[in-house]
């Protein structure tokens, strides 16, 4: 592997589903329980890309204990100090992105790492939602895509925003059903055009979410390059 830094320790891979049951009992202590529908459609190998809605700081946390494999998440470089949520995202093996911009050293991490059969999350949003409505997509997701033809799976997750709301960084206790669906894996064909896989990222977000879905889709320049790069929180 091009970042062995970036390796899941095999501490993680064997104790992962220890890890989700913890999850899942300090979750419920704050009010907070996971639910699932469709995480058998995530394929078990090779390189895979997932795109999520974003709605609360522990959205990476809920994803990755509703995926049945580990994942890479590209996550914002603030949160890499924010406590034990800081730590907890370098022990998934996340990697920071400087948002509102093209940053190329962590979309040049999120293409090493599919090469090498992983699967990378990313939040095509680029921030987080304040309403928990679907923002405008940021088109930096459709390079990754073109650039290393990777399967794509997305999935819309509810509910993180009850326990840690929007501009805040510690759970607070209230009863919330924190879920997770999961669509169906695409794959692009090599001439697949930047608005084709903005387009259905959106369509299928919207769907997997509830949300109903706006006429206008995301657009990108001419030449197809990154305008602005997608993130994790």
């Amino acid at each position: 592997m091009k970042r062995p830094e970036l390796h899941h320790s095999r501490a993680l891979v064997i104790l992962l589903p220890v890890i989700k049951v913890l999850a899942w009992l300090i979750f419920a202590v704050y009010g907070g329980f996971m639910s699932y529908k469709n995480r058998g459609r995530t394929p078990k190998r090779g390189g895979l890309l997932i795109f999520s809605n974003h709605i609360s700081n522990i959205d990476p946390v809920l994803v990755q204990f509703a995926c049945r494999r580990p994942v890479h998440f590209m996550a914002r470089r603030d949160l890499f100090t924010m406590g034990f949520l800081g730590k907890l995202v370098r022990w998934f093996r996340a990697f920071p992105v400087t948002q509102s911009s093209a940053d190329k050293g962590a979309l040049k991490t999120a293409i090493d790492l599919i090469e090498d059969g992983r699967a990378v999350v990313i939040f095509p949003e680029g921030q987080l939602s304040e309403d928990g409505l679907l923002r405008e997509l940021l088109p930096g997701s459709s390079l990754i895509v073109r650039k290393t033809g990777v399967t794509c799976q997305c999935v819309g997750i509810s509910g993180t925003d009850a326990l840690m709301p929007f501009g805040e960084t510690k759970m607070r206790r209230k009863r919330a059903s924190l879920h997770a669906n999961w669509g169906e894996p695409k794959s692009f064909p090599p001439k697949a055009s930047a608005e084709e896989i903005m387009s259905w990222i959106n369509a299928e977000l919207h769907a997997l979410t509830g949300q109903p879905q706006k006429q206008t889709s995301p657009t990108s320049n001419e030449a197809g390059e990154v305008d602005s790069e997608p993130n994790s929180d």
